[in-house]
């Protein structure tokens, strides 16, 4: 330990010594990130000193390349930065306050942006074409510095892209290195300490060569990615050059170095020397999978390179991270990361003969420590490189250079302006706040603060602190990137498989009943599977089910709501026990794929949780005391409630109308769809299991048509649950209306209906998002949602690049049965519902263009299988455009103006769910005026409600307005009852209506 502390003591001297020379020279030097152009020279610095100008400028520079004409130029740099005027030099104020769209000032200002954003792009991308891209790898060359080459561009959303991101990086090889192998030899660049380094040098994404990557399908992604990585490397080893492997956000890390480890495992490149992977070193897991390469290559035998980072992706993370309830993966201090940074840069020192370094960063500090770490290996300069970012710290790269060290620059190129996402975040990152080049050019900043020992910058700052979530936690989703989760749910599956066609009960009262007649529920994705036969209930069972209710409403009702809330937050844990089992079940008797299965089983817990919740609320007491009387306002329930509860959704919904009935003080007769009668029998078993007494729920499967009129028509049933399709909603609550002699009160309906949902597309939208946020909302669960989209409207200047790229995506969608986790879309739910669909696709053939119809032909020979369909030229009046279709089948239409789009998205007798994709501050705000639903999505999917965020219902014909999940749900199941009590006797009152009566002045004898 003592040599230890010791060598550690000797390093950071060294690294005090080299920092601090290469500073001094430095400030010799004009700083490299700033050119002489005024963009660069003013907007950054603004960047750099606001933060609010920084996020608005980058926002512009990120919706750009969507912006076609001088008057959306205009408008977007009005809208972005009116919020942050005052924060600007008073030659910009004064520009965008006199300039107007379609003026001569306004057009000069649009030309002015746009082309001072071109050479922004210039100084970070190094060209679109080959040619480009030689000329700026040739300059770097001229200056003694190496490359890397990553192909920038829209984010790969389809097979199509997929493949033409592949034949860029094969032609880009073929075309460059026949003429850059031919240059003239450069030792310090074109060797290490044993051999010849390849000049053309490329990195790529594995993601964006299989537009299937998904961590949840781990064989599938491999392969899909192995058959177009493996050409590549081909044509690397042919004409000598270097394939290096990005890392990208923490989803895809496992699987990335699984598949990195697989390929180069493989006999054609197990010898293949010229290869290497990302490590980032915000991740804590770094060191771990740095030890992993270790022992696998020295199993390989043949060395490969490793580039060690920071990483670029901590707002994502970490935003990510929160949102879904999962632990925050990367360091919460910078501090933590620049610590394990250096940590993995001595462990890569140590081992470099197996793990050749390269040090990322523009960190002088990490640099100089990695320099230190290399002088005391006694590691020659070329055994190691240190690489850096094209058109950043230009300085800092030729002054290592010139110190004999290897400097390799990570150049991005592409279309200029579709990179601007990149370029995004490659300046957001170097402007951060705790960017070492934004500090290196803050005058007054103190050496000693530049080059601290991280561990010391800890020390003073303190322990990290996670901002502390106030409010309602949502059970986090499970995260299938883990393999872990995923054999937890491979066990699920296989378990549940081995129980198929087992037969469940009717339970009235706690007491089994089974019936002659019985509901055969069969797996939708194999017709010829049967998940499990359950009692199907007569009338005479109905009228004995909710006499057992009203029995058993008496003693519930007066239970303590102490004990009904401790009761349901035990169903939820319950459930939670039984997760991936519940989700298993799903999986096979709804045809519902993993990930949506999950989701249902997570949401269920959220309503027993969060109603619980809002029921503490309710039991407040609520007074209004005034001197001699007191005045409460409590709540009392309403008597049986009737739950009525659809397939899609058949666990969360049911649940969730269920404990919302429950907590609140009723009894409840649970009619579950027929076809999820068996899941339905599932959650009986955990309300039993919970410990709800008997009779306060009764499991009622059966044909709706046979005990629904019993049900709903009873006059001793006080409310009905429902969440079905609109003509049995309606004849629902038509039939409620009907009040009998014989009943006490006036029956409550509530009723969710569906929905004819729109997404607009505006014509600034980031299409990446957009096309990927239909296809999740049109055909996740392959449309089987009342919040699905199945309608799009697209403003007419992006129509044919959104259509585009939406074919090729639905194109490209996985569809298998539901308990393959490759697959995104499954079967629909039975005969009935796949006839439906065809007939709509029918007309659609007819009336319509279309523009794809899925071919699913051998997977419906098994199951209940429709691909997804898309349509265009739809007129907003068709049936196609007005029906609630229930399934995979998308309407899209165009729109002239913004004006046009929201009054097609409006006129339907709907008014569910909506969204809008748009880069527009204001054009968003008037969908939020504008748009007619109950739930508005913006720049998102508009399916995936949780509870208590995004409370669910719709109005008109989508439903009575009530909010599932929402604040004042529970309202519906209870009746406010106000008490007043006069507590004056005889001039005489309680204490604590007389307080005050010492203050007063003793009466006189």
């Amino acid at each position: 330990m003592v040599e230890s502390d010791a060598l550690e003591q000797d390093v950071e001297a060294a690294t005090q010594r080299i920092g601090r020379d290469l500073w001094h020279r430095l400030q010799r030097r004009q700083p490299g990130i700033f050119h002489s152009r005024w963009w660069l020279d003013h907007v950054l610095e603004w960047a750099m000193e606001d933060e609010s100008v920084k996020v608005q400028m980058f926002r512009f520079v990120d919706v750009l390349p969507m912006l076609k004409t001088h008057d959306q130029v205009t408008r977007h740099l009005e809208e972005y930065f009116d919020e942050v005027r005052t924060h600007l030099p008073w030659a910009v104020r004064l520009g965008l306050s006199i300039s107007q769209p379609n003026t001569l000032l306004g057009k000069a200002l649009a030309i002015t942006a746009r082309a001072n954003a071109r050479k922004m792009g210039e100084r970070f991308i190094a060209g679109s074409k080959v040619d480009e891209v030689l000329t700026s790898v040739t300059r770097l060359r001229q200056h003694g510095l190496a490359f890397t080459l990553d192909l920038l561009g829209e984010a790969v959303i389809s097979e199509p892209e997929a493949e033409q991101y592949q034949q860029q990086y094969l032609e880009l090889i073929a075309e460059l290195a026949p003429i850059i192998n031919d240059w003239p030899e450069d030792a310090h660049l074109d060797r290490d300490e044993q051999t010849w380094i390849p000049r053309v040098n490329v990195s790529l994404k594995m993601s964006a060569l299989y537009s299937r990557f998904k961590p949840i399908d781990p064989i599938g992604t491999a392969e899909g990615v192995k058959a177009r990585l493996r050409p590549i490397l081909r044509a690397a080893r042919q004409h000598d050059a270097y394939v290096h492997i990005d890392m990208e956000h923490y989803a895809y890390k496992n699987l990335t170095l699984d598949i990195f480890k697989q390929v180069f495992m493989e006999e054609e490149f197990r010898d293949y020397p010229d290869c290497g992977i990302v490590i980032q070193a915000y991740l804590p897991e770094a060191g771990r999978d740095l030890e992993n390469l270790l022992e696998w290559v020295k199993k390989r035998g043949t060395p490969i390179w490793v580039r060690l980072v920071k990483g670029a992706y901590w707002d994502y993370e970490t935003v990510s991270a929160r949102s879904r309830g999962w632990p925050v993966p990367v360091y919460l201090r910078k501090w933590q990361s620049d610590e394990n940074f250096e940590r993995q840069t001595r462990f890569l020192m140590e081992n470099s003969r197996w793990l050749r370094p390269a040090i990322a960063s523009h960190n002088m500090r990490s640099l100089a420590h990695a320099v230190a770490w290399a002088e005391r290996f006694k590691l020659p300069p070329n055994a190691w490189e240190i690489q850096m970012l094209y058109g950043m710290a230009d300085a800092q790269a030729q002054l290592l250079t010139e110190c004999g060290h290897r400097v390799r620059i990570y150049t991005p190129f592409g279309e200029l302006l579709p990179g601007m996402a990149y370029l995004v975040r490659r300046l957001l990152e170097n402007t951060s706040n705790d960017s070492f080049l934004r500090h290196s050019y803050d005058r007054n900043v103190r050496i000693e603060d530049l080059f601290m020992n991280p561990t010391l910058a800890g020390a003073q700052s303190g322990p990290a602190v996670d901002a502390e979530w106030i409010g309602f936690l949502n059970e986090p989703p499970a995260d299938f990137s883990q393999a872990d989760v995923r054999e937890k749910m491979q066990n699920a599956i296989d378990e549940v498989r081995s129980q198929l066609g087992q037969e469940y009960s009717l339970v009235i009262g706690g007491k089994a009943y089974d019936t002659r007649l019985t509901i055969g529920s069969i797996n939708p994705s194999d017709k010829k599977q049967l998940v499990g036969r359950v009692a199907s209930a007569r009338v005479e069972q109905a009228e004995m089910a909710i006499d057992t209710a009203r029995r058993a409403w008496k003693d519930w009702s007066r239970t303590e709501s102490s004990e009904r809330i401790q009761l349901i937050e035990t169903v939820g844990n319950e459930l939670r026990s039984r997760r991936f089992e519940l989700t298993a079940w799903q999986i096979f008797e709804c045809g519902k794929p993993w990930a949506e299965a999950d989701a249902d089983v997570a949401e269920a817990i959220d309503f027993c949780m969060y109603y619980a919740q809002e029921m503490r609320r309710l039991c407040e007491p609520i007074s209004a005391d005034v001197p001699g009387e007191e005045n409460s306002y409590s709540y009392r329930s309403r008597g049986v409630v009737v739950v009525i509860a659809p397939w899609n959704f058949p666990l969360a919904i049911l649940c969730g109308m269920t404990v919302a009935a429950l907590v609140t003080g009723n009894t409840v007769i649970m009619k579950p769809a027929e076809q999820s009668s068996v899941v339905a029998a599932k959650f009986m078993e955990v309300l039993q299991t919970a410990g709800i007494p008997d009779g306060v729920v009764n499991f009622l499967p059966g044909a709706g048509e046979e005990i629904g009129p019993v049900l709903v028509g009873s006059p001793n049933v006080d409310l009905v649950a429902f969440t079905g399709s609109r003509p049995v909603g309606l004849a629902i609550n038509q039939q409620a209306s009907v009040t009998p002699a014989k009943q006490p009160s006036v029956k409550r309906v509530i009723a969710e209906m569906g929905g004819k949902n729109a997404i607009i597309i505006d014509e600034d939208a980031d299409l990446d998002e957009a096309v990927q946020g239909v296809i999740y909302s049109a055909f996740g669960y392959a449309g089987q949602k009342c919040s699905a989209c199945s309608r799009v409207i697209v403003l007419k200047s992006v129509y044919d690049a959104f259509m585009n790229r939406l074919k090729q995506a639905a194109e490209s969608i996985v569809i298998g049965p539901a308990e393959s986790p490759a697959s995104f879309m499954g079967p629909v739910i039975d005969q009935e519902a796949y006839k439906r669909i065809q007939d709509y696709i029918a007309i659609g053939r007819d009336e319509c263009e279309t523009v794809l119809a899925s071919d699913t032909s051998e997977h419906a020979k098994k199951g209940f299988f429709v691909g997804p369909h898309i349509f265009a030229n739809v007129e907003p009046e068709s049936r196609l455009a007005q029906h609630e279709i229930f399934g995979p089948v998308l309407a899209v239409m165009q729109a002239a103006s913004l004006n046009e789009a929201f009054e097609i998205a409006n006129n339907t007798d709907y008014a569910l769910t909506g969204g809008m994709y748009s880069r527009s501050p204001r054009n968003l705000e008037r969908a939020r005026q504008e748009f007619e639903v109950g739930n508005l999505y913006l720049n998102r999917s508009i399916t995936g409600a949780l509870v208590h965020r995004h409370p669910f219902g719709g109005f008109r014909m989508s439903g009575i307005g009530t909010k599932a999940g929402g604040p004042d749900y529970l309202l519906q199941f209870l009746i406010p009852v106000s008490v007043s009590e006069n507590t004056l006797r005889r001039g005489f009152a309680p204490q604590s209506d007389s307080a005050d009566k010492d203050s007063q002045e003793e009466p006189q004898e």
